[in-house]
């Protein structure tokens, strides 16, 4: 069969080639959904019950989709203490577009000029909430090609999801995921295991170039959605089927065998929808459903429904979320503190979802898991994979790292300031009539943003952007291309070090870590 693997073919791939080390940026403020929902005179809960949300998080006009997915980059590498020349591949997966031709990647080579490493591939990457998801997938082939170096690859998600006055409003959000990609990842990708699911439509889609503003059909966004989810566990199920054939073993798979099932979250009430809607999927391809007892118990009457017509079938939707009840908090609750507490951040969405779960769980209770992971953009494209954790959950190991990393999220979120649904609505306005502006100063305030973040400072008559970063210890900027580091204003400090020969990952020294860093090593190839 044309492009299948030979026989011994998988013996010289590196092993378990996945997410190493992962960093999340969320801005600083954020509206209460509850007060929102007063503001704007609709129905107290239809934004905190109807949709379940909390909080919204958001960006003024002094932050961009590049100063964004900067300092989630410069914070993944300073906790972890690593340097910018054990990077050789970078991409960006975002739909917030500022510039028709000018990638973010190229603006986050900044980034790594003190380094002198210019030999780092990768472009953007956009489709809706999509992008994040493909760059990823691309880094994962690219460790797994005869392309790879033996350095790192670096992902970046991020967008400023942002709609106009009305009822989308409510489904914003910002932030950027970092994630830092090779073998030997203590959350790897389930080699083989990918069901994907793509296919024209107007769902939702940016034709006015000079605005941030989306058009969104939402009957068929979500109707596009819930058949792409169909569609894709239809295809990983058949996958993991022949993969299990293969190995001898006769058992079907059932979202049972998923330990947490992670979803893109453009609102959380979608995602618990969602885990009911794969129930019903593993129901209706049941070869002989128990009915009168168990998880099945009394849905005898939906045994002959076809799947396409039911997207808003009512009588449908609550006979599984009921039950699926207990599989929602046990495999999925945990995963939306970030969607709840932030909003939708699109394309890093489901990557935050991923950070909610290691966040809220010990290196032993994630010791061993197959993460379900369903990734969606609209337009649209799918894909529905897994990752499996590592067994090895000793103090010390990269999944005690990547868990002790994220251990701060709550307190993150929990650390933002809150600002009235009156001030969110100028702030919005103001990005309005100033997106795209040239000979342009924004006016947030600096006070608002937390300690180390990046900031735009102008945008010149020739629409070039201008940034400076905020100190770490003051409220001194450091421009652009002048943070290294003899830097005395930066209380955090990257290891440096020689870089090992080809196929060979540079080793980061124990001892170099400071205070609330950790050190990643990826062994030697």
């Amino acid at each position: 069969m044309p492009g299948s693997v030979p026989a011994n073919g998988e013996a010289t791939w590196p092993k378990d080639v996945g997410i190493i080390a992962l960093e999340i940026y969320i801005p600083s403020q954020y509206v209460e959904q509850s007060e929102l929902e007063q503001f704007d005179g609709v129905s107290a809960g239809k934004y905190t019950v109807g949709l379940g949300q909390a909080r919204m998080g958001f960006c003024s006009d002094r932050e961009d989709i590049n100063s964004l997915c900067m300092t989630v980059v410069q914070r993944l590498m300073e906790r972890n203490c690593l340097s910018y020349d054990c990077v050789g591949r970078l991409e960006v997966g975002t739909e917030t577009i500022i510039d028709k031709s000018k990638s973010v990647k190229s603006v986050l080579m900044q980034l790594f000029e003190e380094s002198g490493n210019t030999d780092v591939e990768g472009i953007d990457t956009t489709n809706a909430c999509y992008g994040g998801t493909a760059a990823l997938f691309n880094a994962v082939n690219w460790v797994e090609s005869s392309s790879w170096d033996g350095r790192y690859a670096l992902v970046v998600a991020g967008d400023i999801a942002v709609y106009a006055t009305g009822s989308a409003r409510p489904t914003g959000g910002a932030g950027a995921v970092a994630m830092l990609v090779g073998p030997n990842a203590p959350l790897s990708l389930d080699r083989g295991l990918r069901g994907t699911h793509m296919q024209h439509a107007y769902d939702f889609y940016k034709p006015d170039m000079v605005s941030e503003y989306p058009v969104v059909d939402g009957k068929l966004s979500i109707q596009c959605y819930l058949s792409a989810l169909d569609r894709c566990y239809s295809v990983y199920r058949n996958k993991i089927h022949a993969q299990w054939q293969r190995e001898g073993v006769d058992q079907r798979f059932s979202l049972e065998d998923f330990d947490s099932m992670v979803f893109h979250s453009p609102y959380c009430r979608l995602v618990q929808k969602s885990l009911a809607r794969l129930l019903l999927d593993d129901f209706l391809s049941h070869p002989n459903p128990n009915t009168e007892s168990g998880l099945y118990s009394g849905l005898e009457a939906f045994r002959d429904v076809k799947a396409e017509d039911t997207y808003f079938d009512r009588d449908v939707e609550k006979a599984f979320l009921k039950a699926s009840g207990d599989m929602f908090e046990q495999k999925t609750k945990d995963s939306l503190l970030v969607s709840n507490q932030n909003g939708n951040m699109y394309t890093p969405s489901v990557y935050g979802c991923l950070a909610s779960v290691i966040a809220q769980k010990t290196p032993q209770q994630l010791a061993g898991q197959r993460i379900g992971v369903f990734s969606y953009g609209s337009g649209f494209a799918a894909t529905l994979y897994s990752i499996r954790v590592t067994q090895d959950a000793t103090p010390g190991s990269a999944l005690d790292k990547i868990v002790a990393s994220l251990s701060d999220l709550k307190a993150r979120l929990d650390s933002r300031t809150k600002v009235t649904p009156a001030a969110f609505a100028d702030y919005m306005k103001l990005r309005e009539e100033t997106h795209h502006l040239a000979s342009y100063t924004p006016q947030g305030s600096l006070d608002d943003l937390f300690p180390g973040t990046w900031y735009l400072t102008h945008v010149d008559e020739k629409h070039r952007r201008q940034y400076a970063r905020r100190s770490e210890s003051d409220d001194t900027p450091l421009e652009a291309g002048l943070v290294n580091s003899t830097t005395t204003t930066t209380t955090t400090t990257t290891a440096e070090h020689i870089p090992s020969p080809a196929k060979k990952v540079p080793r980061m020294p124990a001892t170099t870590a400071g205070p609330g860093l950790v050190t990643i090593s990826n062994g030697d190839h």
